[in-house]
């Protein structure tokens, strides 16, 4: 319900408030081990449990967790308990384990966790029955409730930090192999780590303390604490779903995820690291895509930190800041960003993310800053990240320090140093940690725009306009309603979200592929977004060329072309495709077949073209331009969308997609969709 009001203040109405999840974290700045912090932390996430939602039942919520520091002295205990001799808190490590409600699978699952243990060298101590009140839950959440688990691991013998962290991770990625490969449903690892775990579960936060009881325990100590409150909407709730993720909680979407996820697959094939070594491969795929978007953020963020990078840098590198139009960024900082662009897309859309890796805790925002993110910081050396300003009552007396993240900034405590770092403490050092400015000057190739006002018109294309809109299938109306706008005014046409066109598959009139896809998009922007209204937020900008491995830093890796437009004029491709440049040698691919043979020719030349795509790129090229120039009586377009679609398909499936760009050059684009 929405509170009424009678007196209002300038322009803010109450109706217009939306919740969303609630994140956040608690930390002893001088990262001092208590019971406190896991006190602190239930108590915030309580407060945030109006950011969640409730089943029909009003006990079931959507999910909601914590990510705490193991607890030295708990699991000490346990290990003890189990047998296990003479423990030191830092040989040991803790998996949580959700599993089946089923017993058979649940024997066969331990089976296949006890053979990935040993088959990596490390110990398995032996398995605890985690402590629950499932009075608690909501009948929705009873019913759905996994057996909880929980499997204690030794440090193998002569085995540093990194590689019992590194073997823990590929521990998890057998076992999550293993249970894919036999079909084995409703088992998943919430965490498996030497330095961190994780509590969570399908209910509101108010409920999470009285459900796990370890979380009451005197013994719980730590000193950070990541919790997250989960108000579902493009996903169903469910046990697995609830946050934190094994390193990170976040409150948002990932607008680009599907391009995101496409990219890292691709990915792959190039990836090398000293830290994997002949296991490198078992860490693919590095993305589960059975799971929602904050999941799969989680993932690689995980596989860039348990490879060697620190967690802020990560983070850097997938949820970067704004950077192109801040006239007073540092130009290291500028460098650092332009740089990583080589390496990675942005994993952009609203968000605010708290993370950590058991040493590090922090929060970052995104580049538009849509999400809150508020902290305090105490005389006692306490800091309160999260979603409301207000969610622990702390007295001002002790407040030494508030504020709140603007766009793209980020604040962290390291608990090792007992130091709290701010944004521009943190960007400054990791800016310069490599060269990266010079490497960007040196490599990168700006591609400068075309003068449009002197661009001649292609010779040899005055005439047949009429036979060539036909075999492009134009309209009247595109012309009339599209283009002529786009022509007049340099921007996009903007028309009524209650689009009455009647969809491409009920259609009696033949229709472009692009229309049978247009409704994958949402339409809820008002007015729509364009990188002319938020050009301090937003750049059309890419890079072309050959993407390199993004577990290393190398200066060749900024070896690509940047161009300020997806769009190119004739003149600008022919600049591309002969400009000479070493490392940049172009091949054109035409994307024709013949109509008069039926669909068969058209799937010939689908597996003509990703043929010559695969040589094209085995002999060197980088640029690959899918051309649909010479179409004629004999000769019909692959619609370009199918054609793209199969050549980048099959470039990933060959593990060379990432040695080239793709270059359409066609008569079909004419929407900005």
């Amino acid at each position: 319900a929405v509170m009424q009001v009678t007196s209002r203040t300038g322009l803010y109405r109450p109706e217009f408030e939306h919740d969303a999840c609630g994140v956040g974290f608690v930390a002893d700045i001088g990262g001092n081990r208590n019971g406190e912090i896991m006190r602190r932390a239930v108590l915030g996430l309580a407060n945030l449990t109006h950011r969640g939602a409730m089943d029909a039942d009003a006990k079931t919520g959507d999910g909601a967790g914590v990510l705490t520091q193991i607890p030295g002295r708990l699991i000490v205990r346990e290990a003890e308990r189990l047998g296990y001799r003479a423990p030191r808190a830092e040989d040991l490590a803790i998996g949580m384990l959700f599993l089946s409600q089923d017993r058979v699978t649940n024997d066969r699952y331990r089976i296949i966790v006890d053979e990935a243990t040993d088959h990596y060298g490390l110990v398995l101590i032996g398995w605890r029955s985690v402590p629950v009140d499932r009075t608690v839950l909501g009948d929705r959440a009873a019913e759905l409730m996994p057996d909880i688990q929980q499997v204690l691991i030794a440090r193998g013998e002569r085995m540093s930090d990194a590689e019992f962290e590194r073997a823990l991770y590929l521990v998890r990625r057998q076992v999550e192999r293993s249970v894919r490969r036999h079909g084995m449903e409703g088992c998943y690892i919430c965490s498996l780590s030497n330095r961190t775990i994780v509590y969570k579960g399908m209910m509101v936060a108010a409920q999470l303390a009285r459900f796990y009881r370890d979380l009451q325990n005197p013994d719980f100590d730590t000193a950070l604490a990541v919790f997250h409150q989960r108000y579902s909407t493009n996903t169903l709730p469910d046990w697995f779903l609830a946050q934190p993720f094994r390193y990170l909680a976040h409150n948002g979407e990932i607008n680009t995820l599907r391009g995101n996820v496409n990219w890292m697959r691709a990915r792959e094939a190039e990836l090398k690291s000293r830290a994997w070594g002949r296991y490198l491969d078992r860490i693919k795929p590095i993305i589960d895509e059975t799971r929602s978007d904050s999941a799969m953020l989680d993932n690689v963020f995980e596989t860039l930190v348990v490879a060697g990078r620190d967690p802020m840098h990560a983070m850097m590198m997938l949820i970067p800041e704004a950077y192109r139009e801040i006239p007073d960024m540092p130009e290291d900082l500028r460098g650092f960003y332009e740089y990583n662009e080589c390496l990675m897309e942005p994993w952009d859309g609203p968000a605010a993310v708290a993370f950590s890796d058991g040493a590090v805790v922090g929060a970052t925002l995104d580049r538009n800053g849509l999400r809150p993110a508020r902290y305090k910081i105490t005389d006692s050396g306490l800091i309160v990240m999260g979603s409301e300003v207000g969610m622990l009552e702390i007295d001002d007396r002790h407040v030494v320090e508030k504020g709140r993240l603007g766009p793209g900034e980020m604040i962290a405590v390291d608990t090792r140093k007992g130091t709290l770092l701010k944004n521009d403490e943190i960007k400054s050092h990791y800016a310069g940690r490599r060269p990266y400015r010079r490497w960007v000057r040196e490599n990168l190739v700006r591609f400068e725009p075309s003068d449009t006002r002197r661009e001649p018109f292609p010779a040899g294309e005055q005439t047949d306009f009429e036979r060539r809109q036909l075999a492009f299938g134009y309209t009247a109306d595109e012309i009339e309603y599209v283009l002529v706008p786009m022509a007049n005014d340099g921007k996009e046409p903007v028309g009524s979200m209650g689009d009455d066109t009647p969809l491409a598959m009920l259609s009696e009139r033949p229709q472009l592929l692009y229309n049978f896809f247009s409704q994958r998009f949402a339409q809820v922007t008002n007015p729509p977004i364009d990188p002319l209204r938020e050009e301090l937020v937003m750049s059309l900008d890419l890079h072309l060329g050959r993407r390199r491995n993004i577990f290393r830093e190398k200066a060749p890796y900024a070896r690509l072309i940047r161009i300020p437009s997806p769009v190119l004029l004739d003149s600008e491709l022919r600049r591309l495709s002969g400009s000479g440049l070493p490392g940049f040698d172009a091949e054109t691919l035409p994307a024709l077949f013949a109509p008069s043979e039926g669909a068969e020719s058209l799937r010939r030349a689908l597996d003509r073209i990703c043929l010559q795509a695969v040589r094209a790129v085995e002999s060197g090229k980088t640029l690959l331009i899918l051309s649909d120039r010479g179409v004629d009586s004999n000769q019909a377009p692959i619609p370009m969308l199918l054609a793209v679609g199969a050549v980048h398909h099959h470039l990933i499936r060959q593990g060379k997609r990432m040695q080239a760009s793709l270059i359409v050059e066609s008569g079909e684009p004419r929407e900005v969709h």
